[in-house]
């Protein structure tokens, strides 16, 4: 049975929050009504997402919806790691929200085993919905034997956030679109206090998509081979990036792996203990509401690579999902078609709620907060779709715990590389 082979899968593992590729950020368990309260079977569709810096725009989207359709909507929001237990357990008990944020790294699992709403003719007889105002490669994520299973809900490219202050009293010029991974780890030397105070820099062992993803393919690597079938960790460019990542680490301008562990980059960042980070754009968010952040930083284009001269962004793209076993799929499907409509993705960009997947309306939200957020638009110039496979979450919470010896010095780049691609391997074989 479906179910059997859905909860033989494991529940998904845990990832940090502020790396969560789109929608990451600080989260909490909080419910939001836009109606009256009632069963989700009597009218009232539920609603699941899991980051509360998103909350109030996506509630005040909600309430659109009602004024306009009459159908109200309960709006829940649940951490990361707690979301994925929560939907598993829903699976197994045929008890799924009607409508909820769906994942790359999921996505398969749910599609293959008939979890999700199939939604193909729907979006085919739709006026609002045509799959050629969206990023193709987001409509891939959600895809499954040519079928689609959710709705791009946004966009997001990453970008280098510095601290001006702290480039201020270091009497540093601030990061450029020129800069290379070279100029920002000389940057970062110079920016990193010998009493462990303040650190130039902070790429934790688990920001993949926010983090070194985006050096490995500017310096021509890849994770993944395009058919999917074959891991690219132990690819020379790969490893000869990687190991850029290995000096930064070696050299001490990084907090230690156990401290970014406890706080995460984020809150490092937002406290004033380290002067750069690379972030995505779902966390402007929370940088904007952040007094310290709103008044001291900025964000600027990701450096590009000094032996290739390339610049790119990894980027992935939430979806908005339906229970296929839902007592309400035909009113879910008209929240989905609205939340995916212009109207509401340029809302959505408007409020400053994320990037929207809706072409040309991410451009209001490049104006939502006093920070360079064009910088994020521009890195859509080359833009590299979040490496996926059926098993992603698997083989991606291995690597890791393998760069973890890394980070604590017991591993070196070039081994923790090959032992990478040797698990994902194995992994990509049983698909």
């Amino acid at each position: 049975m479906k179910l059997k082979k859905l909860a033989a899968l494991g529940l998904a593992g845990a990832m940090v929050l502020s790396t969560a590729a789109c929608g990451g950020g600080d989260s909490g368990s909080s419910d939001g009504d836009s109606g009256s309260s009632g069963g989700s079977g009597g009218g009232e569709l539920s609603v699941s997402i899991w980051d509360t810096n998103q909350e109030p725009g996506i509630n005040e989207i909600l309430a659109d919806f009602t004024e306009e359709t009459g159908i109200k909507t309960k709006l829940t929001v649940v951490k990361w790691d707690e979301y994925w237990t929560m939907l598993e357990a829903g699976a197994q008990g045929g008890s799924l929200p009607d409508v909820f944020w769906m994942h790359s790294n999921e996505s398969e699992r749910y599609m293959s085993n008939d979890m999700l709403l199939d939604l193909t003719d729907k979006i085919a007889e739709s006026d609002l919905i045509d799959p050629a105002n969206y990023p193709e490669d987001v409509w891939g994520l959600y895809t499954h034997e040519d079928k689609y299973y959710a709705v791009p809900k946004d966009v997001d490219t990453i970008a280098l956030w510095y601290n001006k202050t702290m480039f201020d009293e270091a009497e540093l010029e601030y990061p450029t679109a020129d800069w290379t991974w070279d100029d920002m780890f000389e940057a970062a030397k110079k920016l990193t206090k010998d009493d462990g105070s303040q650190y130039g820099l902070a790429i934790r062992n688990d920001n993949n998509q926010a983090g070194y993803y985006n050096m490995i393919h500017d310096n021509g690597g890849a994770i993944i081979s395009e058919d999917k079938t074959k891991s690219e960790w132990d690819s020379p460019e790969t490893i000869e990036a990687m190991e850029q990542l290995e000096e930064f680490i070696k050299a001490g301008v990084m907090p230690s792996i156990e401290t970014m562990s406890e706080n995460g980059e984020d809150v490092l960042f937002q406290s004033g203990k380290v002067a750069m980070v690379p972030q995505g754009s779902w966390m402007v968010a929370a940088y904007r509401d952040n007094e310290y952040t709103a008044e001291n930083c900025d964000v600027v284009e990701l450096p590009k690579s000094a032996a290739t001269g390339r610049r790119s962004s990894v980027y992935n793209g939430l979806g908005w999902a339906a229970s296929a076993n839902g007592e309400n799929t035909e009113n879910a499907w008209k929240l989905i078609e609205y939340l995916g409509s212009e109207k509401a993705q340029q809302k959505q960009a408007e409020l400053g709620v994320t990037m929207s997947a809706y072409e040309g309306t991410s451009d209001a939200w490049a104006k939502s907060a006093d920070f360079n957020l064009q910088a994020y638009l521009n890195m859509m110039d080359d833009m590299v779709i979040r490496p996926y496979s059926k098993s992603t979450v698997t083989w991606e919470n291995e690597d890791n715990e393998i760069l973890k010896d890394v980070y604590t010095g017991d591993k070196s780049m070039a081994d923790a590389c090959k032992e990478m691609a040797e698990q994902m391997n194995e992994k990509l074989a049983e698909e």
